[in-house]
């Protein structure tokens, strides 16, 4: 007898923000819902998105996600959307005043991490984060650097 799946428990990525993990320490992480339109939903499911320079603002009691790329869909034709327009998150009130006064006062910024699939929604997960200095880029790009080095000289003393 075949066990049933949960509904919404499948998560297909869609696209990532690696950059942001090189330049930034992430202090908070959330899940948030995002209000796209049909043609912005059938270019994700081609994959044709990225999240490279784009960053979270609140205004007005909502936060936003700005500057993030959703290729135009080819056949959506007179009904397409623009490519970087602002998208309205879907947070409770009480999220996104925590992190409207950690953005003010302690001087972070949001960023987007990953666009995901959960079911048929669109899922964003966003971070809390504060800049790296240049020092500590280089220094975490030494440490991945050794354990790779680490992890291949293991695996030929293996071999041996």
């Amino acid at each position: 007898m075949a066990t049933k799946k949960k509904a919404g428990t499948d998560r297909r990525n869609i696209c990532e923000n690696r950059r942001a993990r090189h330049d930034y320490h992430i202090l908070d992480k959330l899940e948030a819902g995002i209000v796209l339109s049909g043609s912005e939903v059938k270019s994700l499911r081609d994959g044709k998105a990225h999240l490279t320079d784009s960053y979270i603002r609140v205004e007005n009691g909502e936060m936003w996600l700005m500057n993030a790329h959703i290729a135009p869909y080819e056949q959506a034709n007179r009904f397409n959307h623009e490519s970087r327009a602002m998208r309205k998150l879907l947070l409770k009130r009480s999220q996104i005043e925590n992190w409207h006064r950690k953005i003010r006062e302690k001087g972070l910024t949001g960023v987007p991490l990953r666009m995901y699939f959960v079911g048929s929604w669109v899922k964003v997960e966003i971070a809390l984060v504060k800049g790296k200095a240049e020092h500590d880029k280089r220094h975490a790009l030494r440490e991945k650097q050794d354990k790779r080095e680490i992890q291949r000289s293991m695996r030929d003393s293996q071999r041996d």
